[in-house]
């Protein structure tokens, strides 16, 4: 899905948004945003990201790319849920604390239930229980405190799947179980999601190749799965013979001049917002490469915390079967990419659109 950069003025900058919020607490330190897309389809549902952004500007910029990303996530994936994201500025090792995360669940408790908060990336399930303590709208909570759990699991579980389905696209034979089986899959990032991502690759019989900037989740997947290899840098992954790049850190991954050098015949992986630029999505069609629009694959940890909103409570294997369906969603897109003569991040976003717009008529703004 593609972006244009924001404008210094909140409104030229967010046009399609409902509501984007600010909030501060000195005596805490937070300085939080939460951007608020579309209710359309429901309350909107999005994660907390806790990063030190360089500015105000960097992080308004993200909030709203992100939420607005997340409308079209929940629409592709057939949930009644909105589009939101929030994030607080700062260097979570340092700036986390009991406090901040108290006085950010009393901001999120007085919109009312209109924006549902979970975590994300810097942010954790424990987090999420203490925001719980301020707010009757947080979901991926710990187990032990009724909640789903670590989203990192369906999320990689539906990269999976997509994965499955743009391979199919690119090589199948209908042998759709041993598709990746031999063929060369490069994971850039393997935290929470990537890890979980490079077992289901191991598991299917694919070589791995893998980076990531922190040492020891390097050294955690290497331990788990000896045979990985491991390559110094994204840039020197990008640059190594592949059948599948798998994009799973921060968004914009996919520059011109990663398209140019990449050699992987399908783009399928877990980071939001990946496409650098509105065009990169053309340079990857000219290119021949399959790319699995990243917020149809990596829906499955919004399945799985939405889930918790289930009024007989989280069920892991309600979600977990929800979350398989993203093959067919991906193999959807790509049918409709290849009839329409469009690219597949074009053929996505129709899809969400016009769900949005014909169950959205129906309900308007989401005011509880």
């Amino acid at each position: 899905m593609s972006s244009a950069p924001p404008s210094t003025d909140v409104f030229d900058s967010s046009p399609e948004h409902e509501q984007v919020v600010f909030a501060q607490d000195a005596a805490t330190g937070l300085r939080a945003i939460v951007a608020i897309h579309s209710t359309a389809l429901g309350p909107a549902l999005g994660g907390t990201r806790f990063y030190p952004y360089a500015s105000t500007g960097a992080a308004l910029a993200d909030v709203l790319e992100l939420s607005r990303g997340m409308s079209y996530k929940a629409a592709l994936a057939g949930l009644d849920l909105g589009g939101g994201k929030a994030v607080i500025i700062g260097d979570p090792t340092t700036l986390r604390s009991e406090a901040l995360l108290r006085a950010y669940g009393r901001f999120v408790q007085t919109l009312g239930g209109r924006y549902r908060t979970a975590c994300d990336v810097g942010t954790s399930s424990g987090d999420m229980d203490l925001v719980a303590r301020e707010c009757d709208f947080v979901t991926g909570r710990t187990v032990a405190n009724g909640g789903a759990g670590d989203s990192s699991v369906l999320t990689a579980y539906g990269v999976f799947r997509g994965m499955l389905a743009a391979a199919e696209a690119a090589w199948g034979d209908g042998d759709t179980a041993g598709v990746l089986a031999g063929r060369t899959v490069g994971v850039a990032g393997v935290g929470k999601v990537g890890r979980h991502l490079v077992g289901h690759l191991v598991d299917a019989g694919a070589r791995v190749v893998v980076t990531d900037v922190w040492a020891p989740a390097v050294d955690r997947v290497r331990d788990e799965h000896p045979g990985v290899r491991v390559v110094g840098s994204t840039e020197e992954l990008v640059a190594t013979e592949l059948d599948v790049y798998a994009p799973c850190a921060l968004g914009h991954a996919l520059s011109d001049e990663v398209v140019d050098v990449l050699s992987a015949r399908v783009v399928c992986g877990a980071a939001n917002n990946q496409l650098a630029h509105p065009g990169v999505e053309k340079a990857l069609a000219d290119r021949g490469i399959v790319y699995a629009p990243d917020y149809c694959v990596n829906a499955g940890g919004l399945v799985q915390v939405g889930d918790e909103l289930h009024p007989e409570g989280f069920s892991f294997e309600r979600a977990e079967q929800r979350t398989t369906r993203i093959y067919d969603t991906t193999r959807a897109v790509l049918e409709a990419a290849a009839r329409d003569g469009v690219s597949p991040a074009t053929a996505a976003d129709r899809l969400a659109e016009q769900r949005m717009r014909e169950v959205g008529r129906l309900r308007g703004i989401w005011v509880g």
